[in-house]
């Protein structure tokens, strides 16, 4: 599960486009322990939209079968 949900990141990257707090402030108004994942969520949203903030990544499952043969 991610630490911070889909719509939290849109909030906190919709915040910053309105230009009212910077990266650092915005951590410090959220309890973030540092700005670089607002960063990251700006320049994604920037270059993939609101898809850019879903988390893509899941565990891979493999048969019993597989992890035999490998």
């Amino acid at each position: 599960m991610s630490k911070y949900s889909a719509e939290f990141k849109l909030k906190v990257v919709k915040e910053y486009q309105n230009g009212t707090l910077g990266y650092n402030l915005l951590a410090k108004k959220y309890g973030m322990p540092s700005s670089s994942p607002i960063k990251k969520w700006v320049n994604l949203y920037a270059h993939y939209g609101e898809e850019g903030l879903i988390r893509k990544k899941t565990k891979a499952v493999y048969s019993v079968h597989f992890k035999l043969d490998v």
